[in-house]
């Protein structure tokens, strides 16, 4: 598996909301890439190309924003603290 390939399952993987590297390569498999290689190898290439896939995703980002007046935030409130006695 190229360095490429590494980067764009990365980056794959973040746009489809996978965040789990487990999850990712449950759903691939060697018959999807046929190259496939280890997760843990996966993992060490994927950080140490860290940089390069940043330097990707800030161009995508940007070309896809290029034209937009209007952003929309997707998010959803997140309990943070808890009151665990209650009278």
């Amino acid at each position: 598996m190229s360095d490429l390939e590494v980067i764009a399952l990365s980056l794959t993987a973040e746009y489809m909301s996978i965040d789990s590297e487990n999850s990712l390569f449950r759903q691939i498999s060697e018959l999807d890439l046929p190259n496939l290689i280890e997760r843990s190898q996966y993992n060490k290439r994927r950080r140490r190309l860290f940089g390069f896939a940043e330097k990707i995703r800030q161009l995508l980002a940007s070309k896809f924003t290029e034209f937009e007046d209007y952003f929309i935030v997707d998010s959803m409130p997140l309990e943070i603290c808890k009151i665990a006695r209650q009278n």
